[in-house]
């Protein structure tokens, strides 16, 4: 009686706190691969919807552990009620809570966007500081936060690191590392200065919708041909 061939053995592929870890690419690899990207989508932009810098430092607080699309759910309603610093901190924890409960870890974020409300009123005048200092002072606002600030309403080179381009710098070869930070600081030395403030979009819609946690859906990536990762999923599952 024949016996039954095994399984092939599929892949790990990493988490998102311990991502597979492929070969650092060269620099010219890495321009290769970040412009590779750039061709695909020239003008690339957040997908958190926003109006002005208080809007969009509000969205990003609130997208921590969250995906965009359910912040952008809850939003129009709270910038609806609260669309400047002096209304939001007049509506106040209890009042911003109802607008967010369907996000995650809603409790502490509405007493962050409360209380940063509150210090862009009596220590900003009211306006978002363009400030790394100042914008991490805030409550709820960490590098990644201000980074996504920085970059977006300020136009400034920032690489802001989520656990997309954390998985992806490291599964590629883009820019590995151990922590946000050391994958952060290659990637501002790696990339090309004439696209550094747009790498940050390429990079987590890349990892959103293509280099995802699962599984890499490497058959339709347009930078696969410079990709240093050894398990490369060449065909959708069957």
């Amino acid at each position: 009686m024949p016996v039954p061939s095994a399984k092939p053995r599929r892949p790990d592929h990493g988490s998102a706190t311990a991502p597979r870890r492929a070969r650092m690419m060269p620099p010219a690899q890495a321009e290769a691969f970040i412009r590779a990207l750039a061709v695909a989508n020239p003008a690339p932009e957040t997908e958190l919807t926003y109006s002005d810098p208080f809007t969009l430092l509000v969205a990003v607080v609130l997208s921590a552990q969250t995906t965009d699309a359910a912040v952008n759910r809850c939003t129009p309603g709270l910038f609806a009620a609260a669309p400047t610093p002096a209304a939001m901190a007049a509506l106040g924890a209890e009042g911003i809570g109802p607008f967010i409960r369907t996000i995650g870890l809603w409790q502490g974020k509405a007493r962050n966007v409360a209380a940063l409300a509150r210090d862009l009123v009596e220590k900003h005048g009211g306006q978002v500081p363009a400030d790394r200092v100042a914008l991490e002072a805030l409550p709820g606002v960490g590098r990644k936060t201000a980074n996504v600030v920085l970059n977006v309403v300020f136009g400034q080179e920032t690489m802001a690191v989520d656990t997309h381009i954390f998985r992806l710098g490291n599964r590629c070869g883009l820019a590995p590392g151990r922590t946000v930070r050391e994958v952060e600081d290659r990637l501002v030395k790696r990339c090309p200065p004439a696209l550094l403030r747009d790498a940050h979009h390429w990079l987590i819609l890349h990892g959103r919708y293509v280099c995802k946690a699962r599984a890499p859906e490497c058959w339709r990536c347009v930078a696969r041909a410079f990709c240093n990762y050894r398990d490369k999923v060449l065909a959708p599952p069957a």
